[in-house]
């Protein structure tokens, strides 16, 4: 018998270390050459790493959430011969936001290894959380009928599977007592947006300004637009229009559209409008970038700006798709609301938030009559962007979607 050492892969870019964000596999497993033993998550890309051999699993370098150098031992592997260690080849990344790094975590004790000759069977479809809540549980998934799309096994099914055929208990009056808790580990990509959230919140001096914007005649041309559409042009939202309005304030006020590193205390001033779109994934929140938008017409920041969008909802979404981006648009759609304090994507310095259109009276000089207004609720960097600038970079983007004929002037 022999043992094959499985490290943890080196993708480059500086990358120093990786985070485990699902195991495939437990300690007495057996694995089959090519089978997925786990994911890691860089700062750059998520990894599914496989096994290059047939064997056991006798060591797992630690459990998800933990961190591991880059090159350091991941699995231990028992095999039938001698053939060392090895570092995986062909894995499968698929990239995520730029995010910062954390401290390496220390490798968990290794387990335990129990006897199994059986072959795996096919992995249950299932989230990292339901997996987790399984293991610690001591529940095999592969017992467990899913209830969820696709026979996606759910917490429900694992905690069903637990105890078959019970009821919560009630008191008198019918009202059943909620006693159970639940902690959640934070990991993989929530775990980057948070750090990422913190890291721009404590390091950026915020200031927020809000204006309101009479949307009427935006929405009548984009109405109208949308109607005489060509088959293959996508249909338009507000965003289109404000991407091309950013391209031309930033024209006049080019220290808006620029990054900072604090560290150098280096401003860059970028000629590139690269504008990231803020887009709410199963995964969590990332940035999908519409490079250039300074060298696209409307149609064209409307059909690339859904493109990455899908590509980032369903995990395709490329490295350089996912970052870049010079100044950042927030938007919740409907779920905008009145007012928001959107944090600035650090390194930038400015981010714009767009707030939900709603119909609200407007003085006209005369009387009050309905219109379409929507809030623009924009953060700056005050250490590059004084209060004066940042009211007027957003007055001009305001003047701009209120006449929106202004937007498709050139010069």
């Amino acid at each position: 018998m022999g043992e094959f050492i499985i490290k943890m892969p080196d993708v480059g870019e500086g990358v120093a270390e990786a985070e485990i964000v699902e195991w495939h596999v437990k300690t007495g497993d057996p694995v089959r050459e090519d089978m997925v033993i786990a994911a890691v998550m860089t700062d750059k890309a998520t990894v599914e790493i496989p096994s290059p051999v047939n064997g056991t699993v006798i060591w797992l370098a630690g459990e998800v959430g933990d961190r591991i150098a880059v090159k350091a031992p991941l699995v231990r592997i028992e095999t039938a011969g001698d053939v060392g260690e090895a570092q995986p080849i062909g894995i499968s990344q698929t990239p995520i936001a730029e995010t910062p790094r954390a401290e390496i975590a220390k490798p968990a004790p290794a387990a335990p290894t129990p006897a199994q000759a059986a072959a795996p069977a096919e992995k249950p479809l299932a989230a990292p959380s339901v997996r987790l809540f399984a293991r610690e549980s001591g529940v095999d998934l592969r017992q467990v009928q899913g209830t969820g799309p696709a026979g996606r096994i759910l917490r429900e099914d694992v905690e069903q599977f637990l105890t078959p055929g019970t009821a919560p208990a009630t008191v008198k009056n019918g009202f059943a007592r909620r006693t159970a808790t639940e902690e959640i580990k934070l990991t993989g990509l929530r775990r980057r947006i948070a750090e990422k959230m913190v890291l721009s919140a404590s390091r950026i001096p915020h200031i927020t300004y809000v204006e309101e914007v009479d949307m009427t005649a935006l929405e009548e041309l984009r109405a109208t637009m949308n109607g005489d559409r060509r088959p293959d042009h996508p249909k338009l939202t507000v965003l289109p229009f404000l991407m091309q309005a950013l391209v031309k304030a930033i024209s006049e006020q080019p220290d808006v559209n620029a990054t900072f590193d604090d560290d150098a205390g280096i401003i860059t001033r970028h000629g590139a409008v690269h504008i990231g779109i803020a887009t709410q994934t199963p995964a969590g929140l990332t940035v999908p970038v519409v490079r250039h938008a300074e060298a696209r017409g409307i149609w064209d920041c409307a059909a690339e700006m859904n493109r990455l969008a899908e590509a980032a909802r369903s995990g395709t979404a490329t490295r350089d798709e996912l970052s870049g981006s010079t100044i950042t648009i927030s938007s919740l759609g409907a779920l905008g609301g009145i007012v928001s304090t959107p944090i600035i994507n650090h390194p930038e310095v400015a981010i714009i938030g767009v707030n939900k259109i709603a119909t609200r009276p407007a003085w006209d000089g005369a009387q009050f009559v309905p219109r379409k207004m929507m809030n623009l609720s924009s953060s700056f960097d005050h250490r590059i962007i004084d209060g004066w600038d940042a009211a007027t970079f957003v007055q001009r983007i305001r003047t701009l979607l209120e006449t929106p004929a202004l937007i498709f002037i050139e010069g």
